[in-house]
Parts: C-alpha cells; sequence; structure tokens
C-alpha cells in the first residue's frame, strides 16, 4: 500500500506539471497569436539546454562543491561491501563509492544513470554513525539512484525555468499583452516549482521506503535520521551555510536540525542518542507535525521529519 500511495501521488504531480505547462503554452498562443509563439520556442529550447547542462555537468559540479574522493575497496572495504550488496539487492550496478571532506554529517547520491551511480557520505557522517545505521542511510541513497530520482528532479525542473524566463522576457516590453504574459508566466513559476518540491519530498518518502526494504529494519533509518539531526545541530551555522545550496541532494536538511531536533528528542526515551524500534513505533504512535509545521513543509524539498519517521514505523 506504501508504493501505491506514492506512486499514485507522484502520478498525479508530474502530470499536474505537464499539464500547467501545455495551459501555458495555449494561453500564450492565445495572447500573442500564432507568430508570437516563436519566441516561446526559443525560450523552452534555451531552457531545456541549460537543464540538459546542468544534467551533464553535475557531477563535476557535486564533486567540486562537496570535496568529493572516489575510494577504492582497498581503502575501505567495509563500506564497499555495503554498497556492493544493497546494489545487488536493488537490481542496479554498484555505484561509485566516494568520501565527501565535510565536517556536516549526511549522505548524497548523484549521477547521470543508474550505470552513472555514485554514493558518498561526508566526514562527518562517518564519526556519528554506527554502520548499522550507515547501511541505512545508504540504502535510502542507492534507492534514490534505482529510482533515477536525480534525472526526474532535473527533468521537472526545466518547467519551472521555462516560466521564469518567459516571465524575464516579457517583463519590460510594453505591449500589455506581454504583460499579462509576464504575470501569468511567473504565476505558473511559483505553482510549478512547489509542485517540483512536492515531488522531491515524495520522493524522498519513496527512498525512505527502499532503505526500509532493502535492510529490513527502518528503525535503523529511523535512528540515522536523528543522530544525523542532533550532530548537525552541534555544528557552527558556517559549516551549515557552506552546504546551503547542496541541501536538496542530502538525505536530511541540515538548514531544519534546530527545529527538528526539538521534535526527535522527545522519541529518545533513554536519551542514549540513537532510537530503537520501539521508540520509533512509540513515538509514531503519538507525534503529530503541527499546522504550522505542515503549511512551511510546501516550501521544503525534505518531508516534515515526524511524517518521515511515522512512515517508517508503518513499514513492516
Amino acid at each position: 500500500m506504501a508504493k501505491l500511495w506514492l506512486y499514485g501521488r507522484m502520478f498525479i504531480a508530474i502530470a499536474a506539471i505537464f499539464a500547467i505547462l501545455y495551459g501555458l503554452i495555449v494561453l500564450i498562443a492565445y495572447l500573442l497569436g500564432f507568430y508570437g509563439t516563436t519566441a516561446f520556442i526559443f525560450l523552452a529550447f534555451f531552457a531545456f539546454m541549460l537543464v540538459f547542462l546542468q544534467y551533464w555537468l553535475s557531477p563535476k559540479i557535486v564533486e567540486a562543491t562537496m570535496h568529493v574522493k572516489y575510494v577504492g575497496e582497498k581503502e575501505m572495504p567495509w563500506l564497499h561491501e555495503i554498497v556492493e550488496r544493497l546494489a545487488k539487492q536493488a537490481g542496479i550496478p554498484k555505484p561509485k563509492v566516494g568520501i565527501a571532506n565535510v565536517a556536516i554529517p549526511n549522505a548524497f547520491a548523484f549521477g547521470r544513470s543508474k550505470k552513472d551511480g555514485r554514493v558518498c557520505v561526508t566526514k562527518g557522517l562517518l564519526k556519528i554513525l554506527n554502520r548499522e545505521e550507515i547501511e541505512a542511510v545508504l540504502g535510502h541513497e542507492i534507492s534514490h539512484i534505482k529510482h533515477r530520482d536525480m534525472v526526474v528532479i532535473t527533468m521537472l525542473s526545466v518547467i519551472p525555468l521555462i516560466s521564469y524566463l518567459i516571465f524575464w522576457n516579457s517583463l519590460w516590453s510594453r505591449d500589455r499583452r506581454n504583460g499579462a504574459v509576464a504575470a501569468i508566466a511567473f504565476l505558473v513559476y511559483l505553482l510549478t516549482n512547489l509542485i517540483v518540491l512536492y515531488v522531491n519530498r515524495l520522493r524522498e518518502y519513496y527512498a525512505d521506503y527502499g532503505s526500509a526494504e532493502l535492510t529490513k529494519k527502518p528503525h535503523l533509518l529511523a535512528s540515522a535520521l536523528y543522530r544525523i539531526t542532533l550532530a548537525t545541530y552541534g555544528m557552527p551555522v558556517e559549516e551549515i551555510k557552506r552546504v546551503e545550496g547542496m541541501k536538496a541532494f542530502f538525505a536530511t536538511d541540515p538548514s531544519k536540525a534546530r527545529h527538528d531536533l526539538m521534535e526527535l528528542r522527545k522519541a529518545d526515551l533513554n536519551m542514549d542518542g540513537h532510537l530503537d524500534e520501539y521508540e520509533v513505533k512509540l513515538f509514531a504512535s503519538h507525534a503529530k507535525a503541527s499546522k504550522f509545521d505542515k503549511i512551511m513543509e510546501i516550501f521544503s524539498s525534505h518531508p516534515n521529519i515526524i511524517d518521515r519517521i511515522k512512515k517508517l514505523a508503518e513499514v513492516e
């Protein structure tokens, strides 16, 4: 049922974003006349080229930004063993394994395809998690690769980009029709950007579910999310700001650590810094995200942490 829930909402969101794009094309064609669509076609082509370049160059950008060093099996045999085993279970080629020279504890996956997948853990993560928790986090990241999440989000992001380019191109025109186009394009940009964030949150849930399927121990990912949040809370603000542009790649949102920890500490009954199966299920049975948190989640790339724990607790 969890898979059907995710698949259904994903399909509706993706269908909606393309329906909105189609509506924008039709409306612009109507407002500007058929010949006015030439500019739209050019902007759409330009947007697709930008996204294609982003897609093609993103691995190098991520590697440079996160100071990634790929490690061989002789350097980190236990890490390679986990990745290889999880990849085999997931039915994908073994990804490249890297260590990011970043103090913030987290992990991320990237690459152009399943065959080009790369999974990385930060040095900060290796210091705070035990091997079972690291395996749970890697299961989450390998699930991202299995579901081609990097490609899906990159391709969807072209639609807000097209809308923004149309808005910017029409903004300074003296033609009243172009002014109307600019206003509509900006509204479409805001709406489609929110839908892309929504799809990203769904794919985080999906990766959580994938990790639970691979490890058969969903509480370990819940514990890892708590440990990451706890350690990130104690990091200098400057360190968190350095990775702000990469947070959509991470398993958790570092900028929300302070707020998330206020909730997650309630789950840690024995205050040992980890969550066991009993603590996760008990927390999930009574914890509830506030209405304010639900509203703020709309603007986030990651799901509300309480809801993530609750969904993990539901996995059998």
